[in-house]
């Protein structure tokens, strides 16, 4: 039974007075929401009100009280109440009679998937960002009803339960309520159906945006096709609660970019339009409608229950976040949205960010998982070192994820990375079975029946700091790893900013590059290198093109006050990419467009998978390896009733 089940049914046996919610917008020009919330059979004592300061998916601290104002209680008679501040976030009133009722005015102008906007066009809550909420009663039934802009023709989109009103709805308690983004507006709506008899869908689309009827069209056939293929994925849908799936897009010039994962529904925003850029906005789909399954259902023990009061640590975010980024762009593949030039390009980045980063040198994946506090919209005043000590778990997850998926393809039988998302899944699918770090590793070991094999990929590429050999196994696919600018010479990877005279670096110079190793960093204005003066990028290209990796020239430059002059020695660039063989030059065989066919085909052709010989590794090369001895390359549920409300 699930969570909203078993709420459903607790209500039923024991009825209580919900938590209500009223929200009107007569300011709504300058951004702001009146809030109303009453809280009846109240215990004795002080009644605790809060404002979240993280909310879900997100794992920095983000302020919400900031936006709060105006805060006013009321005991059942009417009468206003004292109330005191014990913190930032807290609103503590005493005295009452059993019921408090509060009314506070909202600010909100930052439509994404963590903040609210509220404007004469719409209002987008991220529900922690907005709504007060009292401790204690996380396990009241919340109704919310919503009183539109005078004059507007808005409509509500949220994965909150519907009533006979269609501007109330309600949430079986408040961490269902406060993981369900609402959007209101006069959004164009697309639905659809998946699935079969009890396990059928609604798929909703609330698409506001200034867009054309065409582009829509094609950007909710192109949802359609990822909705499909990460279905393939697992072979089920999850149990959406209350029968449906809700995307609320806003692509609009004034909202910020954001795409957020929550249980039955997902925000997506931009400031790009469908005419432009539906590929790209069709990618953050994809992305976001497999957390449908990986995060949200599949759920690390870091992050149940999720904390609305603390930043939430989590050691599992190269897998919650990296496997579901890989898989973003493998739907987005198999649904013949991108080609598979695209797929190699993407690949061949994240590749080599990764391969070339110093932060490898510092933290696992692990370990970059639990910086998510520190870099996932976090806002630091202060510098960092982060391009120095940090790899986002996203892109390094992404790569692991690639490397997986390749050897289970290689080296057993009939096993891709498809059938290990089934196997956790089966699992570890719902918040009463998370899983940790070891339990991934546990199910790998047995998916292969192999657990010596397990345990040495994760204490190498997941405990570890090592990156797979990616040569060979994307030579398996007719794809070609190399150095995308071979004998070029660089000066480092950092911003310059030029004003003619000279070149101010803007960045953090990188570990072991050449301008790092002269001593230049960040705020740094280099006047000449070998004599020449730098005031313009030409510039610059002029003196490295007269020059091969390795030479040594002289650098003058200003640091803090000071004139100084260094001798830099230029470096090769390290720049990797990964291409087709055919686009290389290189013949494709047979077997290798059957291997790429298996890993990229659509859904419906993904049968003859198991159709390679596996490669083993040779006994000498130990375990975990990932030179395989092969031959080489021939270089020719039913969902829950919605609670009733207590009469």
């Amino acid at each position: 039974m699930s969570v909203l089940q078993l709420a459903a049914v607790l209500s039923a046996l024991v009825p209580q007075s919900p938590v209500s919610y009223e929200v009107s917008f007569p300011n709504a020009v300058h951004h702001e929401a009146e809030i109303r919330v009453t809280f009846p059979d109240l215990p004795r004592g002080a009644l605790q009100l809060r404002m979240s300061r993280s909310s879900p998916g997100r794992y920095a601290l983000h302020e919400f009280a900031k936006n709060v104002y105006s805060v006013k209680a009321f005991d059942g008679s009417g009468d206003e109440l004292e109330i005191t501040r014990p913190n930032p976030h807290q609103w503590d009133v005493a005295g009452h009679d059993g019921t408090v009722t509060l009314s506070y005015t909202l600010y909100a102008d930052h439509a994404d998937g963590t903040y609210s906007g509220i404007d004469a066009t719409h209002a987008h809550f991220n529900m922690p960002s907005a709504f007060m909420w009292a401790r204690g009663l996380g396990d009241r039934l919340i109704t919310i009803t919503f009183q539109p802009a005078l004059g507007s023709n808005w409509r509500v989109a949220t994965q909150l339960a519907p009533t006979g009103d269609p501007f109330t709805f309600m949430a079986p308690n408040l961490d269902y309520f406060l993981d369900s983004p609402t959007e209101l507006s006069d959004f164009a709506l697309r639905e659809w159906q998946v699935g079969s008899g009890d396990r059928s869908y609604t798929i909703r689309m609330a698409v506001h945006h200034e867009g054309s009827e065409p582009a829509l069209d094609r950007y909710v056939n192109w949802s359609k096709a990822i909705v499909d293929e990460a279905h393939a994925v697992f072979g089920e849908y999850p149990a959406f609660d209350y029968g449906t799936y809700t995307f609320i897009a806003d692509y609009l010039p004034w909202v910020d970019g954001d795409g957020m994962e929550h249980r039955n529904s997902t925000i997506l925003a931009s400031t790009r339009s469908l005419d432009q850029s539906a590929r790209g906005l069709v990618g953050t789909v994809s992305h976001e409608f497999f957390h449908a399954w990986n995060v949200e259902r599949i759920r690390p023990r870091s992050l149940e229950p999720f904390d609305f009061e603390r930043a939430n640590m989590s050691r599992e975010l190269w897998f919650a976040e990296g496997f579901t980024d890989y898989y973003g762009g493998l739907l987005m593949r198999r649904a013949g949205i991108t080609n598979v030039s695209n797929f190699a390009r993407s690949a061949g980045g994240s590749l080599s960010y990764v391969i070339n980063a110093p932060g490898r040198s510092y933290f696992s994946p692990i370990e970059m998982s639990m910086q998510a506090p520190f870099v996932d919209a976090a806002r630091p005043v202060d510098a960092t070192n982060q391009a120095n000590s940090f790899i986002s778990y996203y892109t390094w997850g992404s790569v692991i994820a690639l490397g997986l998926d390749l050897t289970l393809r290689t080296r057993f039988d009939g096993l891709d990375l498809d059938a290990y998302m089934r196997a956790v899944w089966a699992k570890h699918r719902d918040v009463d079975a998370p899983y940790t770090v070891e339990d991934l590793r546990d199910v790998l070991g047995e998916l292969t029946g192999d657990r010596r094999f397990a345990e040495d990929f994760f204490r190498r590429y997941v405990y570890g700091l090592d990156v797979m050999d990616y040569e060979p196994l994307l030579g398996r696919a007719g794809m070609l790893l190399r150095k995308s600018f071979p004998g070029e010479a660089i000066i480092g990877q950092a911003s310059l900013r030029f004003n003619d005279q000279n070149a101010e670096i803007t960045s953090a110079t990188l570990m072991g590059s050449p301008l790092y190793e002269a001593g230049l960093d960040r705020g740094d204005v280099i006047f000449r290198i070998d004599g020449r003066q730098v005031g313009r990028r030409s510039d610059l290209e002029t003196v490295l093109r007269d020059h091969r990796s390795g030479d040594a020239v002289e650098i003058e430059f200003r640091q803090r006050g000071s004139t100084k002059l260094a001798t830099l020695t230029l470096a090769e660039n390290p720049r990797l990419e990964v291409v087709l063989y055919e686009e290389a030059g290189l013949p494709v065989t047979a077997e290798m467009q059957a291997f790429r066919e298996a890993w990229h085909s659509a859904s419906g052709g993904r049968a003859r998978r198991g159709a390679f010989a596996p490669c083993r590794p040779p006994i000498e090369a130990g375990l975990g390896q990932t030179r395989f001895d092969c031959p080489a390359p021939n270089i020719r549920s039913r969902p829950p009733v919605a609670p009733s409300l207590p009469r």
